[in-house]
């Protein structure tokens, strides 16, 4: 049984919601390169029991349509007033938010701690000698200590069931600022960017060209949400986690895994990479880089998208891997707009949760 797996079902007594959290969190290992690797579970939101006021954002699909839509369009119409000058909307004065931070990253910490600051809050963070989820501190206590300090909680991890506990036992909202299944942030910034340059999301054709990673399970996510028509072209042995494929095929039969990127990127209105090895990742670059040979887009693989199609990347990029400088800084690339909207959206998710919208 895999250690978190343990701690979970070690608990005296588990209401109805918490089994099924445990239940979540039982994990099938594969083999990826000869090494052991976590193949996750289609994460749901259920059994996480809901803040006190407020909701938890833990994953794309556990909100409506017409939900995520309010979301962006708050997004928007904040991005919009701001830009003009008009930045009186304060309705976070006198709160605070803890960010909770198990992997480094730039843009997530600066497009919440400033998102979050410019709407009158204070954010603070904690890196990972302030806190040592899951190690030095029990995820369930650290949860009910940061939410008796603060209004919100924002967590970026490496477990998706760290992410779920902290949840389950914060009796005010925590948003997912990424974990190792998915990361849902990113894909609201995707896209609000989307909307703004495509003037649409439904019936969007959209390629994913790389890794079967945790972007993809949140594309798949908002695919099925939008009915976008979302194709991943991977090689066939980082292919993502089959459940949540089912899972969002179901709802959208036109999400696909295909091994040939050159034909998943023709007519595409959307091209999307991410490096190929992701952080915790970086001792299989060398090897990867083999496996994805093919893979990287280029000019070429550029010229087959749609007219009017764009590229973007959930950055950091490793130029000349998996895409390259002419790629990168061609008119078509939204890459700077989608990083700063990481923000923007942000900022619509962060209302959400607090009931402002």
């Amino acid at each position: 049984m895999p250690p978190s797996t343990a701690c979970l079902s070690s608990r005296a007594t588990l209401s109805p919601g918490r089994q099924a959290l445990a239940r979540q969190s039982n994990r099938v290992t594969g083999r990826r390169l000869g090494c052991t690797v976590t193949r996750a579970v289609h994460y749901t939101d259920k059994g996480v029991s809901p803040p006190k006021k407020g909701k938890h954002f833990l994953h794309i699909d556990d909100y409506s349509r017409d939900e995520l839509w309010a979301i962006l369009k708050k997004a928007r119409e904040v991005k919009e007033a701001f830009k003009s000058g008009d930045k009186s909307y304060q309705p976070f004065k006198g709160m605070s938010m803890s960010m909770i931070f198990a992997k480094p990253s730039m843009r997530t910490r600066v497009s919440f701690e400033t998102g979050f600051y410019l709407l009158g809050g204070h954010a603070v963070y904690l890196g990972p000698n302030d806190h040592g989820i899951g190690k030095r501190e029990a995820t369930k206590d650290i949860a009910r200590v940061a939410a008796g300090y603060n209004d919100m909680v924002m967590a970026r991890l490496f477990a998706h069931e760290d992410l779920l506990t902290l949840a389950d036992y914060s009796d005010v909202p925590v948003i997912n600022g990424l974990t190792d299944y998915n990361h849902p942030c990113q894909l609201m910034a995707d896209a609000l960017t989307m909307w703004e340059e495509l003037g649409r999301l439904e019936g969007t054709k959209c390629t994913y060209v790389g890794d079967g990673n945790n972007m993809v399970h949140s594309w798949m996510r908002l695919a099925k949400m939008f009915d976008l028509d979302f194709t991943c072209a991977c090689p066939e042995s980082y292919s993502p986690d089959p459940d949540t494929l089912e899972n969002c095929v179901a709802v959208n039969p036109n999400i696909r895994v295909t091994h040939d990127p050159v034909a998943a990127v023709e007519g595409a209105d959307v091209v999307y990479t991410d490096v190929w090895a992701s952080m915790g990742q970086k001792d299989e670059a060398e090897q990867r880089k083999k496996e994805f040979k093919g893979f990287c887009v280029d000019e070429a693989m550029m010229a087959r998208r749609a007219e009017g199609g764009i590229f973007l990347h959930c950055l950091p990029a490793e130029r000349g891997t998996e895409t390259v400088d002419a790629v990168l800084e061609a008119d078509y690339s939204k890459v700077f707009q989608q990083a700063e909207n990481r923000m923007w959206a942000q900022i619509g998710v962060m209302l959400f949760c607090a009931d402002l919208i």
